[in-house]
């Protein structure tokens, strides 16, 4: 790969960054479409639009993309979906090279586009600059192997660990960068989820309110097994947007369910272990309503039962320069504990970033089932060097 790649590829990853937010359930990509060292054609995906990036860039490219080289976040598809095979039309186009950068993780594609594309005498070429393209693919990937939305969970807390003191519920810990850096969260993601002691003790709207635009409402997901969320709150005010879906206990009061979905709230019921709801089902039932990145902002308990279920795939440390001490100041994560050191989990930092005065760690445990997980040997995407171009083939 050249500096000159280099350069078209990172034009096709920032168009897929402005594909964030309005392209799912489908993944963001990027494409760009180059011959004789210029851009004849560019274009992202975003999901209103139906067709898919490569179809936008060589229709802008027109008669010159015979011969063209054309670069692509993600490899092009090979199926019959909303719209047809990609790797088809890249054919069809006369196009002589395809530089992509992340192998698609879905089962349908993993690889037979490339395949496709190579068996038609197009030059392929694999995984440049494949990290930054397999971050903005993290919740696609997740849900589309899984069935379930990717889980990121986040807090924001103390040198120490606390979230908040006893007596103080209207000061904030993280630093206004920082709080910027959640709602960055909240466009990238499909739906946010708190408990019900959340709600009750902050009475949030849960909305996105950063200035890129989302084209997906943000969904708002409560924890409330015994329905006690106020139809007062603030999530149904009318300038709080977004569907709100309540999961509760089946035994929770009718009356209570009666009134919060006159308030506008979708409720769910779902079975409940021990007092807890089943959160491995209730995951599924996002998973099916294309939630495909779930943030998961507490409170304290929340993440205690997320963590101790083994279902955080991936959980961002926002760290404040302040310790509230005090044996009354409440834990970022809650609920009974591990009791040993033996018993907890481990987790590993893959970056580790400042915002304002606080530190970000974004962290991943050792059960979370990323594509980006620096647990993960990597076994499941098919390697690259299978698909290595034979080059002594005719072009």
């Amino acid at each position: 790969m050249t500096d000159l790649d280099r350069s078209f590829m990172l034009r096709a990853l920032a168009l897929a960054r402005l594909g964030l937010g309005s392209a799912s359930p489908n993944p963001s990509v990027g494409c760009v479409v180059v011959k004789r060292g210029g851009i004849i054609g560019e274009a992202f995906h975003t999901y209103a639009e139906r067709d898919h990036a490569e179809v936008r860039a060589i229709r802008q490219a027109g008669k010159q993309v015979r011969g063209a080289t054309v670069y692509v976040t993600l490899e092009p598809c090979s199926h019959h979906g909303r719209t047809p095979p990609c790797a088809d039309l890249l054919i069809e186009s006369g196009v002589r090279r395809v530089v992509l950068s992340a192998i698609d993780p879905n089962p349908q594609v993993c690889g037979r586009g490339i395949e496709r594309m190579h068996a038609s005498g197009i030059r392929v070429e694999i995984g440049l600059m494949h990290e930054v393209s397999e971050r903005m693919i993290e919740p696609f990937a997740c849900h589309i192997r899984t069935g379930r939305p990717l889980v990121v969970a986040k807090v924001g807390m103390s040198l120490d660990g606390r979230i908040a003191a006893l007596d103080d519920r209207n000061h904030w810990i993280s630093s206004p960068e920082a709080r910027s850096f959640g709602q960055s969260l909240r466009h990238e993601l499909d739906a946010i989820m708190v408990g019900i002691g959340t709600i009750l003790y902050d009475d949030p709207q849960l909305t996105y309110r950063g200035r890129e635009p989302k084209a997906r409402p943000l969904l708002r997901v409560i924890l409330d097994s015994m329905l006690r969320t106020p139809p007062d709150a603030r999530l149904f005010r009318p300038d709080s947007p977004g569907p709100v879906m309540i999961f509760c206990s089946p035994g929770a009061p009718r009356a209570r369910r009666q009134r919060l979905e006159r308030a506008g709230a979708e409720i769910i019921a779902v079975p409940c272990t021990r007092g807890r709801l089943d959160l491995k089902r209730t995951l599924r039932i996002l998973g099916r309503r294309q939630v495909l990145g779930l943030l998961v902002e507490g409170g304290s308990r929340v993440h205690w039962s997320f963590v101790s279920a083994r279902l955080v795939d991936k959980f961002y440390f926002d760290i404040a320069p302040l310790v509230l001490g005090g044996g009354r100041s409440v834990p970022s994560v809650g609920g009974e504990g591990y009791g040993t050191v033996q018993r907890a989990p481990r987790y590993r930092i893959l970056r580790h970033f400042p915002a304002g005065t606080d530190m970000i760690l974004e962290t991943y445990p050792s059960y979370s089932r990323s594509i980006l997980s620096p647990w993960r040997p990597g076994e499941d995407a098919p390697s690259p060097s299978r698909y290595r171009p034979d080059t002594s083939r005719k072009k």
